[in-house]
């Protein structure tokens, strides 16, 4: 009898250099996928984690990408459709996590309308159109998870501009989960609580009050790691979570519950 080795499912991950992204790409290439992944400016974290998910045994690219520069995303599209050539020797990926972004903490009414057009460029605007760009290169029966956030459900001051386009990133999952289906794309947003990264200057991670008070209303009595992310979008992208589309799903521990 002959047997043959099953094709590896490829994920293309924006803002993989570092952060919740590069987790993300370990936690799948454990699992057995490849990765595309992207970064804007640092080449050699990049490369680093590339060398990572090969230590593991899987192949890697990375490729730059500014997530706020829309008109870049057909030129974006064809380095990805020469990746897949000349690396996997195929004309489409399994995977795509809309992950990259940037924090903003401003109050209300001190946040200016560069700051909002930036983090709408970034966080909204970005992924509709990088996703457009991408779904001829997207393979049918194939899977994408969009990034909200905890406070896009509980509010802190400081964040209405950034929840905003987060609310925004999770009515798009709903309609592109309705619009895909037909190929079999289910479509899925994350949305992670408090987690201990440089995100946002690293306040969660190295300010120990504002650690401890979000522990507290935490129903797991902790702030979130990156790997807790990470294995959960892993999970929404195995297999036997191929009946979930459409949904939200909280990567927060249980806070403010």
């Amino acid at each position: 009898m002959s047997s043959t080795t099953p094709t590896p499912r490829i994920a293309l991950i924006t803002g993989a250099s570092r952060g919740l992204g590069r987790h993300t790409a370990l936690a799948l290439a454990e699992q057995g996928v490849d990765l595309i992944l992207t970064y804007q400016r640092n080449q050699a974290e990049a490369q680093a984690v590339v060398q990572q998910v090969q230590a593991l045994g899987r192949r890697a690219v990375a490729l730059p990408l500014d997530l706020a520069d829309s008109a870049s995303f057909a030129a974006f599209a064809a380095q990805v459709k020469q990746a897949l050539t000349e690396t996997w020797q195929r004309p489409q990926f399994d995977f795509l996590v809309n992950n990259a972004g940037i924090g903003l903490h401003a109050s209300f009414a001190d946040t200016t309308e560069e700051q909002f057009d930036l983090l709408a460029r970034i966080h909204l605007k970005g992924p509709f159109f990088l996703t457009q760009a991408l779904l001829p290169l997207l393979a049918d029966g194939g899977r994408i998870v969009n990034t909200s956030s905890g406070l896009a459900r509980f509010s802190f001051p400081g964040y209405a501009a950034y929840a905003v386009m987060k609310g925004g990133v999770e009515v798009l999952t709903r309609y592109l989960a309705k619009e895909l289906g037909p190929r079999g794309i289910r479509v899925n947003t994350v949305a992670p609580g408090a987690i201990e990264t440089d995100f946002g200057g690293g306040v969660v991670r190295d300010n120990k009050a504002m650690n401890q008070q979000i522990a507290s209303v935490t129903a797991l009595g902790r702030v979130g790691l990156p790997d807790d992310v990470g294995g959960a979008v892993a999970a929404l992208l195995a297999e036997g979570s191929g009946w979930i589309t459409g949904q939200r799903v909280e990567v927060s521990g249980g806070m403010m519950l």
